[in-house]
């Protein structure tokens, strides 16, 4: 629910390991609520989400620390270079990276030469890859939460974010994302669930 509107309703799915869910659906139909609920964000109405079984709300940290959850927003601060930025992305997950392997993802990303400027300075494609170069380091979780992840990103971008969500269910990782854009996730099982609004 959204104040006294219903944005949703009755929705039962399974993302068993290597697949992926691709919600679908026009803007406002609730895609980010409900990706919000999977990250314990947001508490649905009635119902519950549930993680091995068992109720995520349960689980607590436990469950937190199996996955990824990147939102619609970049998530980047303007006054912290790009380096910055994802070297505290990183530790806020407790991960300690050497600064090699961050300029690596960094310029892995398309941003070689843009490392140490202020994220405020960068186009909305290059803050989308600062953020999604985060994935580079975090095959271990299980559960990626991607909203909107493919935004403002051009075309060899894209095709690298594809890759690592390919890769990453390869390992019999699972994904949920949302996207406007068209999901080709060739050699996959890709599930999909459109929401009406």
């Amino acid at each position: 629910m959204r104040g006294q509107r219903r944005l949703f309703g009755d929705l039962n799915f399974r993302v068993p390991p290597g697949e992926a869910l691709w919600v679908s659906g026009p803007n406002g139909s609730g895609k980010t609520s409900l990706l919000r609920m999977l990250c314990t964000l947001l508490a649905p109405e009635a119902g519950e989400v549930r993680w091995r079984g068992r109720p995520v709300r349960s689980l607590g940290e436990a469950y937190r620390a199996e996955l990824v959850y990147l939102g619609h927003a970049p998530a980047v601060k303007d006054d912290l270079s790009g380096l910055e930025n994802l070297r505290f992305a990183l530790a806020q997950e407790g991960r300690r990276v050497s600064e090699a392997a961050l300029v690596d993802a960094l310029r892995s990303f398309g941003l070689a030469g843009r490392e140490d400027l202020p994220a405020r300075v960068l186009s909305q494609g290059q803050r989308r890859r600062v953020s999604l170069a985060r994935l580079l380091f975090c095959g271990d979780r299980p559960l990626w939460i991607l909203d909107e992840p493919l935004t403002a990103l051009d075309a060899q971008a894209v095709e690298l974010v594809r890759a690592l969500i390919s890769g990453h269910l390869g390992r019999d990782g699972l994904v949920v994302l949302t996207s406007h854009q068209e999901v080709d996730l060739s050699g996959v099982k890709v599930q999909q669930l459109r929401m009406v609004g």
